[in-house]
């Protein structure tokens, strides 16, 4: 059994990010009962885009979700879309949270928010914590689970969790190409990198669509997941669902591998993973997608496209989040850095596209 001291810990609200924990409390008693009244707030760490708060009353635990402040691409933080995909997966998927509750009155909060359950568990950031001591074997099966419940989203039956008109899942793979090279252009900063030859190419080697619509994540990486306490190389919840749709699957695998490090990758890039992917036992991207063609039957024939699509996607929301700071939207220092962030990764696009990257 892991140390329950490795379970993610909510703790002290960060300046600029308080909540009205009175109005909180009266909003929620027909919700909650008399357990509002009792109501205490923390916020969970990491993170540069919707914000997570942990709610307690005496033993009982929620989840509140609710847009960064001072951000105004509704798009990428809605929380309805969270709300509704949820509920629908909650009987088709094992690993997502429990909807509780939905606001949309923003004299509340300001914004759009909603309550989930608590699920208690390891969440594993950019290094593996100390004292989980897994084995190079047991990294290895953990991260093959990770993505084995990414395929297995993929395979859920639209209909049967009554999805199957939700989203546009044809076109898909043009609008999103055409979607973040719109955004990129929306958040330029004067000292951000360009991105111009990644968006022609892009466009010059879309791919036709893979045929199949799955549900799609749209931003599932290892600290969207929640690992169990007494097995943690098991996957027992999926996070962050706010960009969750019904798409080309394809498109979803490459989003995450546009997070995935290697040991075999330039080091600038390296220095820059948010999770330990380039570690002893860890599985490389060709593994991956071998076990995800065997896993849904799909075929992956131009990864290169997909994983530069997914480093680009990354370098936009990077872009995003420090176009807030750039214009004082926000007081977070840790979104000075970002713009670094958005060079690294529009260079690793450079290096894929000049098929210089191991794949």
């Amino acid at each position: 059994m892991t140390d329950s001291k490795l379970v993610d810990k909510a703790g002290t609200i960060r300046a600029g990010e308080e909540l009205d924990l009175e109005v909180l409390k009266q909003y929620l008693e027909p919700v909650l009962g008399s357990k509002a009244h009792a109501l205490t707030l923390k916020q969970f760490p990491g993170g540069f885009s919707n914000l997570t708060y942990l709610l307690s009353s005496g033993e009982d635990k929620w989840v509140l979700r609710r847009p960064p402040f001072g951000s105004k691409v509704k798009s990428a933080h809605d929380m309805s879309r969270e709300f509704k995909i949820l509920s629908a997966l909650k009987k088709v998927f094992a690993y997502g949270p429990t909807p509780v509750h939905f606001c949309d009155d923003h004299s509340i909060l300001g914004c759009d928010f909603y309550l989930m359950n608590y699920i208690e568990g390891l969440v594993i950031r950019r290094e593996y914590p100390a004292g989980l001591n897994l084995s190079p074997d047991d990294i290895r099966e953990q991260l093959f689970n990770f993505f084995d419940v990414l395929s297995e989203l993929h395979s859920v039956d639209l209909v049967a969790a009554g999805l199957d008109t939700f989203g546009r899942p044809q076109g898909y793979v043009q609008r999103q190409v055409e979607g973040w090279c719109k955004r990129w252009v929306d958040a330029i900063t004067p000292d951000t990198a360009n991105c111009d030859n990644t968006m022609q190419w892009l466009m010059d080697n879309m791919p036709a669509e893979s045929g199949k619509a799955s549900v799609i994540h749209n931003d599932y990486k290892m600290d969207n997941v929640i690992f169990s306490l007494e097995n943690p190389k098991q996957v027992i919840g999926v996070l962050d669902w706010e960009m969750a749709t019904v798409g080309d699957p394809l498109m979803d695998l490459g989003c995450t591998l546009g997070y995935w490090v290697e040991t075999g990758d330039p080091e600038f890039f390296r220095a820059y993973r948010n999770m330990p992917s380039d570690v002893e036992g860890a599985p490389t991207r060709r593994e991956i997608i071998a076990r995800f063609q065997e896993r849904t039957g799909l075929s992956v024939d131009n990864f290169p496209f997909y994983f530069c699509f997914g480093l680009f996607r990354l370098a936009v929301i990077g872009q995003q989040i420090y176009y807030r700071y750039y214009h004082g939207l926000t007081q977070d220092e840790r979104f000075k850095m970002m713009v670094t962030k958005t060079r690294i990764l529009q260079q690793m696009c450079e290096l894929v596209m000049a098929d210089k990257v191991k794949l």
